[in-house]
């Protein structure tokens, strides 16, 4: 944990089994950044990402203890981690659920009631372009089937 943020700066190994459609060869992959809370980071680490050719696919951001949180949806963390060195820190690297949700009221809760009756956690929400809704899950093999 970083700072007292909730956020794992460690790596850590992708969950074993069936990966989702890659695009180009690559999953995407769930970033957790730990970063500033000032005007400008959010726009130099776009900007550093666009650079590199990094698509951001998804993002959530919030400020804990005074700290800015994110986690971003890219498919090449790698390239990510490298055009991210020096801006904020990148921590935990996940392979993530990525669904195709209705823009309905209840989708939301009908996806979370089967993964909380199969037993899994949802540890990380958050839309990615379009209705996709990106999950990470405690365990996602569990949450592949249940789905």
């Amino acid at each position: 944990m970083l700072h007292g943020v909730g956020v794992n700066l460690e790596p850590r190994a992708a969950a074993p089994g069936r990966r989702l459609e890659p695009k180009g060869g690559l999953v995407p992959t769930d970033l957790a950044i730990v970063m500033e809370n000032r005007p400008g980071t959010l726009a130099e680490i776009g900007e550093a990402l666009g650079r590199a050719g990094i698509n951001v696919e998804g993002i959530c951001g919030f400020v804990a203890q005074g700290q800015g949180v994110g986690h971003l949806l890219v498919a090449d963390p790698t390239a990510a981690r490298q055009a991210l060195d020096g801006l904020c820190e990148v921590g935990e690297e996940r392979e993530v659920l990525i669904l195709e949700v209705d823009d309905r009221p209840g989708a939301l809760g009908s996806i979370a009631r089967k993964l909380s009756d199969a037993g899994v956690n949802v540890e990380v929400a958050y839309l990615g372009t379009g209705t996709r809704l990106v999950l990470a899950v405690s365990d996602i093999e569990k949450a592949r089937a249940a789905l």
